[in-house]
């Protein structure tokens, strides 16, 4: 088959899809119904040899020899490497015109080895099969088969291979690298199939990976041997960033070209479609085909494996092509009708171009005339303005004469005005002068007034001393006479105070003794009265915060996103006016904790202590976006406060599948299993970052215990948390020091618990409160008995200090002796001294009232200046405001003058110009009718105006002008007719032929059509009859039906009993039994396609251990029958039973574990 469904470009093959050239030409070339007929029916035969097995192919490269070999009803079924046909049969089938149909006889294939023979046909009879095998056994040639695939960091794989296929039989076993080794063969030789990024190839941490496949170039059908050699390696590199790029080297290993078109004409000429099932079946195609239970899916792949998909499209693309054609007649016809309308037009046109040009002339003669009526019009009307303002002159000059005498008059009253407060202020400048002399004489009078007073008080004072000493020197004598009967009393009275003095010291010290024990109490009370304020103010906090948290809690009811910091909502619309702006590649996601939701509310403190500060996180595509989102930040975080982590990866549409390595117990759930995450880039993240797939969460810390320290950690556990938020390692304990959650919570389940928090904190708060009012009460009474005895103390303190002091006046009074004589002479001189200071006093106070008379004089001056300084300021003041009001009216009388004059000469220079104007005007008039006259000799009434008659001759000459731009002349005109009759003629001839090429394309997709059909009745009969030679070796009974109007093929092998086959329904069948019957399915496509190897991966998982046998013997009888062609099995299962044969190679892949390194895999 040369049909390439894994490549987008079309195969060089200009036979197979004639469609496409004729779609490219069909715009630009005229088609011919009986030639595109001829074309048409050429193609078709073409399709015809194509879907036989290559046989275009054939006829390109023109090699001999090969062929296909007869089965008994005489038709040919085409060998895998019919590249090398007989032209012979080429011809006849192309003469015949039916796919089947053949008459030549094929060589029959050549047996293998004897002992192989011997030990298939034990296990399996296959005698009549391979006498009739569709394909030659002829070991010579081999071109195209696989000799060897090599991997280094391919996938999971950091090396692997090489591994070297033999020519006929190879089986690949083992645990891992089997769908490597499949994948690789896809993706290295181009395949498309996969679906799959090219990047998700190359190996973690790897920058790239590459696929090295050995192809054999040997036989008559090599490709470029004499470049190439007898082989062909192709050495994909794939990149991380997911391009990839080709290296064809030669059999010593020498580069020889480096485009990829080179190898898709590689794999065309040897017949190598890597996207085709029946060539390489992976593992999931696999899956799907051997247990389908549905008509339907087999009829689609046997469409997909045979060139009946590619000729519907080609049927499809031709009905495309009629309607296509069918909207050009459309067209054409349209574009014919609006040919017609213009040849009209252009009729038309003419006869109106010969009107318009009279129709000015006239519009002209007309013209001239309005223009002299126009202006001798406006000559009148300048004339009466010139008269109107020859009177206004008048009337503004008068204006003018009132307005200076008013200016002046305004202007004499402003400078009296002037003169009169420069007066005044003169005036108030002399009284300010004057009071502040009158205030220092004033204060000069004060000054000398109260030195006079301190003398005369000095005086006084002197003068009363004096007194006092005289009457004390009266006093003497009596003073003596009782001297000696107070010495008495004093003895006896100071007897009794020591007495008083020590009664009072005893009670003083009893007193202290009972303020110091009551002291110690209302110590111990005030301590314990503090300690209880100290916790009462700690609850008062508790109280407050849980306050808060509580109002918090219910605002979450209404925005979840209240949960996290007060800085992450201003942050998020930040982070929205940003994308709305542009500033992201994408948008951020975050906080993390928004995107999970707990399946268990219980676990809510074991999930926050193990993600801990990823709930705040935030995840950013590029490091572009992060870069943004740090200047973000920094707007509501403070230097130096910790903000939000923010990770850095490429977003992903799907969440990783972690279940290779993701830890397990049938008890427990994992962080990853007992959360529900809205986004996968949330997961992902979480997977990265914290690896939660491997943490394991236990509600009991005992039973944690025992899990992982207790016995061996379950498998990929790497850690246990508990529902307190204990983490479990397995040699270590980390108790959780948070009692609640603080973001993954439920909310009324948090604002229950809070409500009866605070109920209990208040609760201990009154029974403190009681407490500390009992202890006040108790350290106010104390407090007052201790003021009461202090009260005493002092009271007694004072009593001692009175008596201690009156006993030792007593005593100083007895030590004290008077000197008669001295006082008696000093009460002489006192005398003397008191009269002296009575005069002295006497002329004080005479001084003393002269100078207060002064100062009274000299303050009643100051007031009446001050009064008339007054006066004069309101005075001042009035003549202000008239200057600013005269003032005023001056500049408004002033600016009304100039205005007046302004108006006056504006009015005089516009009078002087409308009068040249009419002077100018007046020469023109007479230009103008000498123009008329000499334009239309006899004047004409004319009731249009010039600018009405100028616009319409506008109008026509643009119509005269935009027809002359159309047509330019007469000649023009008829050129233009004579060209669009030409077109209108050319167009019908090609809408007729349009017409023939609809009839054509009917009988094409007719033909198409038939032959569809033909080769679905050809392929399924041939499928049919190879099916029924396939089970009758096998002693199994079955029917292959095909139905084309449904699009469905059955399928059902049932094993016989006795000679009578038994065929349930198929809804009822097992697994097994229809896993079974679509092998022999698959086999049987094998018959209608053809290929260089074929590859099979885990094609028995899906079969009973009798069937996954029988297949087994099928498939190795069926490839030692055809030693030309290469089989590679991937199998899991073991391959110990299988039978020794120098054509079967066994490769087990060693049990390294997934991305080990595999540098050499031997044959077993």
């Amino acid at each position: 088959m040369a049909l390439r469904r894994d490549r987008q470009e079309p195969v060089e093959d200009p036979p197979l899809r004639p469609q496409g050239e004729e779609a490219a030409r069909g715009e630009r070339e005229k088609v011919a119904g009986g030639r595109e007929g001829e074309e048409e029916g050429g193609r078709k035969e073409e399709k015809v040899e194509r879907s036989r097995g290559g046989m275009a192919k054939r006829r390109r490269r023109k090699r001999r020899g090969g062929g296909g070999s007869e089965r008994d009803d005489g038709r040919v079924i085409p060998t895998p490497m019919q590249a090398c046909s007989v032209p012979d049969a080429t011809a006849q089938r192309k003469e015949n015109r039916v796919p089947p149909a053949a008459s030549e006889e094929q060589p029959r294939a050549r047996p293998g080895p004897e002992g192989d023979g011997r030990k298939c046909q034990e296990r399996f009879p296959i005698q009549r099969w391979s006498n009739r095998s569709d394909v030659s056994v002829q070991v010579s040639g081999g071109g195209g088969i696989i000799k060897s695939i090599q991997l280094e960091n391919f996938m999971c794989y950091g090396a692997l291979g090489p591994v070297k296929f033999g020519s006929n039989v190879n089986f690949v076993a083992g645990s891992w690298g089997k769908s490597a080794l499949l994948t690789a063969l896809i993706v290295g030789l181009g395949g498309k199939s996969l679906g799959s990024s090219l990047r998700q190839f190359v190996k973690d941490g790897e920058t790239s990976a590459i696929v090295s496949i050995t192809i054999r170039n040997t036989g008559d059908c090599a490709f470029k041997s004499e470049l190439y050699g007898d082989s062909i390696t192709v050495q994909q590199r794939i990149s991380v960033s997911g391009t990839a790029s080709y290296k064809l080297k030669d059999q010593g290993k020498k580069l020889i070209s480096s485009k990829k078109a080179e190898l898709m004409a590689i794999l065309e000429h040897f017949n190598i479609q890597v996207d085709n099932p029946a060539f390489i079946l992976s593992q999931e195609m696999g899956r799907q085909l051997l247990q389908t239970r549905h008509g339907g899916e087999r009829y689609k792949f046997f469409l997909k494996v045979t060139p009946l998909e590619q000729m519907n499209a080609d049927y499809l693309s031709i009905l495309e092509k009629k309607a296509r054609t069918q909207s050009q007649i459309e067209q054409g016809e349209e574009q014919l009708q609006e040919l017609k309308r213009q040849g009209i037009e252009i009729e038309k046109c003419f006869c109106s171009m010969v009107a318009a040009r009279k129709r000015v002339e006239d519009l002209k003669h007309e013209m001239a005339w309005a223009v002299v009526t126009e202006s001798e019009k406006q000559i009148e009307d300048m004339k009466k303005n010139i008269n109107v303002g020859n009177q206004h002159t008048f009337i503004l000059n008068q204006k003018l004469e009132a307005c200076k005498v008013q200016f002046n008059e305004a202007a004499k009253k402003f400078k009296d005005i002037q003169d009169n407060l420069q007066y005044l202020t003169k005036e108030a400048v002399a009284l300010e002068t004057k009071c502040t002399q009158a205030k220092e004489e004033i204060i000069k009078k004060e000054k000398a007034y109260k030195e006079a007073e301190v003398l005369y008080n000095s005086f006084q004072h002197r003068y009363k001393e004096l007194d006092k000493a005289k009457q004390h020197c009266n006093q003497i004598e009596e003073l003596k006479k009782n001297m000696e009967i107070a010495k008495l009393n004093k003895q006896e009275k100071m007897f009794m105070l020591r007495e008083k003095v020590k009664n009072f010291r005893d009670q003083e010290d009893s007193l202290i003794q009972m303020v110091i024990q009551l002291e110690k109490t209302i110590k111990k009370d005030n301590e314990e009265q503090a300690r209880l304020r100290q916790e009462m103010s700690n609850m008062q906090q508790m109280l407050n915060n849980e306050q808060q948290q509580l109002n918090r809690l219910k605002e979450c009811k209404t925005d979840p996103l209240k949960r996290f910091e007060p800085q992450i909502i201003a942050l998020l619309e930040a982070v929205d006016n940003a994308h709305r702006q542009g500033q992201f590649t994408s948008k951020p996601v975050g906080p993390l904790g928004a995107y999970i939701h707990l399946r268990d509310p219980e676990f809510a403190l074991a999930i926050e202590s193990c993600l801990k500060g990823l709930l705040l996180a935030f995840c950013c595509d590029n490091h572009k976006d992060e870069q943004v989102l740090q200047g973000l930040m920094k707007r509501f975080y403070p230097p130096g406060s910790p903000r939000p982590q923010i990770i850095v990866s490429a977003f992903e549409q799907e969440a990783y599948d972690v279940t290779d390595r993701a830890a397990f117990h049938p008890e427990f759930p994992t962080v990853l299993t007992a959360l529900e995450i809205d986004n996968a880039v949330v997961a992902n993240a979480l997977i990265d970052i914290r690896g939660i797939e491997s943490v394991l969460l236990i509600k009991s810390n005992s039973l944690a215990r025992t899990v992982m320290q207790a016995q061996k950690p379950p498998k990929n556990c790497t850690e246990v948390f508990t529902a307190d938020g204990d983490q479990v390692l397995e040699r270590r304990y980390y108790s959780c020091e948070k009692l609640r959650p603080t973001y993954l919570i439920d909310v009324d389940l948090e604002i229950s618990h809070l409500e009866k928090e605070m109920a209990n904190t208040m609760a201990r708060l009154s029974v403190f409160q009681q407490h500390i009012c009992t202890l006040k009460n108790d350290t106010r009474k104390n407090q007052e008995t201790i003021n009461n005895h202090h009260l005493h103390l002092k009271e007694i303190k004072v009593r001692v200090t009175q008596i201690i002091t009156q006993i030792r006046d007593l005593e100083n009074e007895e030590k004290e002796s008077v000197d008669i004589s001295i006082v008696e002479k000093g009460a002489q001189e006192i005398k003397l001294q008191m009269k002296q200071i009575e005069e002295k006093m006497k002329m004080q106070k005479e001084e003393m009232k002269n100078l207060r008379k002064q100062k009274v004089d000299a303050e009643q001056r100051q007031k009446n200046i001050k009064i008339n300084i007054c006066h004069i300021s309101e005075l001042i003041e009035s003549v202000k405001k008239e200057l600013l009001q005269v003032n005023l009216e001056v500049d408004a009388e002033k600016r009304y003058l100039l205005l007046s004059q302004g108006r006056l000469k504006q009015h005089l220079d516009s009078l002087q110009i409308k009068k040249k104007e009419l002077t100018t005007k007046e020469k023109e008039l007479e230009k103008e009718i000498a123009q008329a006259k000499y334009i239309c000799p006899e004047r004409k009434e004319v009731n249009k105006t010039a600018s009405a008659l100028e616009k319409e001759i506008s109008l026509l000459k643009q119509k005269i002008k935009s027809e002359n731009s159309r047509h330019r002349s007469r000649e023009e005109i008829i050129r233009q007719y004579q060209e669009i009759k030409e077109r209108y003629q050319i167009l019908d001839v090609k809408v007729r032929n349009l017409k023939n090429c609809i009839k054509s394309l009917d009988q094409t997709s007719k033909q198409k059509y038939e032959l569809c059909q033909q080769l679905k009745r050809s392929f399924a009969l041939r499928c049919k009859s190879y099916f029924e030679d396939l089970i009758s070796q096998c002693s199994y009974s079955g029917e292959m039906s095909f139905d084309h109007k449904n699009e469905s093929l059955t399928v059902r092998v049932q094993p016989t009993q006795g000679n009578k086959a038994v065929f349930g329904d198929v809804q009822f069948q097992s697994e097994s039994e229809i896993s079974f019957s679509n092998f022999f399915f698959l086999l049987t496509l094998w018959s209608v396609t053809e290929s260089p190897f074929r590859c099979l991966d885990a094609f028995d998982s899906y079969m009973d251990p009798i069937s996954r046998r029988i297949a087994m013997d099928m498939i190795l009888s069926i490839a030692h029958s055809q030693q030309c062609q290469q089989f590679i099995l991937l199998t899991p299962q073991n391959t110990n039973s299988l039978p020794l044969s120098p054509l079967t190679k066994v490769f087990r892949l060693p049990d390294t574990g997934r991305g080990q390194p595999v540098s050499q895999v031997e044959e077993a």
